[in-house]
């Protein structure tokens, strides 16, 4: 008895460790749910995530339980699970805020949706740079835009737009620190790597593990 559990749980430590293979072709769970999206090139989506009109660039990932509506997020990014990307606001100035009063046909009051109100929505998309993490249980609110390379901690309420290579944590989300000196975030935006063609950045992946040498070599010191 006791062999054969250590068995089972050899078993299912090998099963979840197992390392998964991604490829030019988006690998997106089962159980997600896309909605008009565009999802660039060795991409992952996790189990359970959503997604509505979406941009989702190369290399960039999400794990589980992932929403997120009207946004562009750009390459190489991070996302951890239960992340909320720009959550649907509600029409406060209306006499009644509730989703009855646009989505009229769900209740059989109208014979049409009140189209007007989500290209409100749309207008306040969430635009996110390159290379960015975004931890556990953020929540990112509409209209807000932020930078390449930066880190958002986790339950993070990001109401205000956050600045390239900064870390930002909190209730609403604050400054925390900025991750490079002015000059070395301003050389890696200038170097633009996530744009490389695949073939360059294999050539070059080993070197993004040295800040200075990486700079160094690739930079525009002025």
């Amino acid at each position: 008895m006791k062999e054969e559990m250590i068995q089972v749980a050899l078993t299912y430590i090998n099963h979840e460790t197992k390392k998964k293979s991604l490829s030019i072709e988006p690998t997106i769970h089962d159980t997600a749910s896309l909605h008009k999206c565009y999802v660039g090139e060795w991409t992952a989506i996790g189990a359970r995530s959503r997604m509505n009109e979406v941009t989702f660039g190369d290399y960039s990932y999400c794990v589980d339980e992932v929403q997120i509506n009207y946004a562009e997020i750009g390459k190489f990014c991070s996302i951890a699970s239960h992340v909320c990307i720009n959550p649907g606001n509600h029409p406060m100035w209306r006499v009644t805020q509730h989703h009855s009063t646009y989505r009229k046909t769900s209740y059989q009051f109208a014979e049409s949706d009140d189209l007007e109100f989500f290209d409100w929505r749309r207008s306040r998309k969430v635009t996110i740079g390159h290379d960015v993490w975004i931890g556990h249980g953020v929540t990112v609110m509409p209209g807000v835009s932020i930078g390449t390379g930066a880190v958002i901690g986790s339950g993070a309420v990001v109401t205000k737009d956050v600045e390239p290579y900064t870390i930002v944590a909190g209730v609403p989300a604050k400054l925390i620190k900025e991750r490079f000196s002015p000059d070395k975030a301003r050389q890696l935006l200038e170097i633009a790597w996530w744009d490389w063609p695949r073939d360059i950045l294999q050539e070059r992946f080993e070197e993004l593990n040295n800040l200075d040498a990486f700079i160094g070599r690739y930079g525009n010191k002025r």
